[in-house]
């Protein structure tokens, strides 16, 4: 079985949303199907754009023009 960080998993994200549209409507936020599903698409491009940086700022070679 291939192995993955938590952090690339498409089931751990939907896992934390559905958590957190949860807790907001424990406080009173409506968070209907919709909004989870925008709030996943922002989540995957900060993701996305927090593991480029991160991967070119610990990598150890330089990248060719």
């Amino acid at each position: 079985m291939n192995e993955k960080e938590w952090y690339l998993s498409k089931s751990v994200w939907g896992a934390v949303i559905a958590i957190a549209a949860g807790i907001a409507a424990a406080f009173g936020y409506d968070v209907d199907a919709v909004s989870q599903d925008q709030i996943a698409i922002q989540l995957t491009a900060v993701v996305g754009g927090t593991l480029a940086l991160y991967g070119r700022i610990k990598s150890t070679t330089k990248i060719k023009k």
